[in-house]
């Protein structure tokens, strides 16, 4: 099936090391789940700048704390303990701005936060709470996830010009005048689009079940 790092347990335990793949682990981490819990910290009433700060400064702390070597696969799923952490990280406030004064400021963790609040928008409208904010963005993230696995994997193939015409349809149907375009443009029979249409979105679903699980 390949190799789909995701929030997979794998990756969360080589992150505890002190070596540069417990590094590139922990980094994957960070990039790939910071918007969950920057929309968690916006949806609690924070401004735009001061939940930039505090996702920062949360996970320097998750890191430098320490947290992870608390967490193991028996005990439940990642996200629920990392939403655990920056509820408790969230509740000392006060008491980690006290502690950042006498002992300086903690290093910041380089999160790509451009366009944060674009990427977060659907999240911060309506009624939901800050639970429910910070499930939808990790949904998000975990399909984003599945989109670069099987981009990578079409690409280690020599097939990324095959992923790129059809992911646009990965998710919803796709009319016969674009299996035409596609097939002329790829230089393929209509039926070849077709099934690998079919492959693709069966891969998907295996991936996405795979990291749902």
């Amino acid at each position: 099936m390949g190799n789909f790092e995701t929030t997979r347990w794998s990756v969360v335990l080589a992150a505890r090391g002190t070596d540069s793949a417990a590094r590139d682990a922990l980094d994957h981490l960070c990039q790939t789940y910071w918007p969950p819990l920057y929309a968690f910290v916006r949806r609690q009433g924070h401004g735009v700048e001061q939940a930039q700060d505090l996702t920062q400064e949360f996970f320097a702390r998750f890191i430098g704390d320490g947290f992870l070597d608390t967490v193991h696969p028996d005990r439940g799923r990642f996200r629920t303990f990392l939403l655990a952490c920056v509820k408790h990280f969230l509740s000392h406030e006060r008491e980690r701005e006290h502690a950042r004064k006498r002992e300086g400021n903690w290093d910041r963790v380089a999160l790509d936060l451009a366009g944060a609040e674009d990427r977060v928008a659907p999240a911060l409208v309506g009624l939901d709470t800050p639970e429910r904010a910070f499930e939808r963005q990790w949904a998000l993230a975990l399909l984003d996830q599945v989109m670069a696995a099987l981009e990578r994997e079409y690409g280690a193939k020599g097939r990324g010009e095959l992923f790129r015409a059809l992911k646009g349809g990965l998710l919803g149907g796709t009319p016969p005048e674009a299996y035409r375009e596609i097939a002329e443009r790829l230089d393929i029979s209509e039926g070849a689009v077709k099934t690998a249409v079919y492959r693709l979105r069966k891969r998907y679903r295996e991936l996405l079940h795979e990291e749902v699980a």
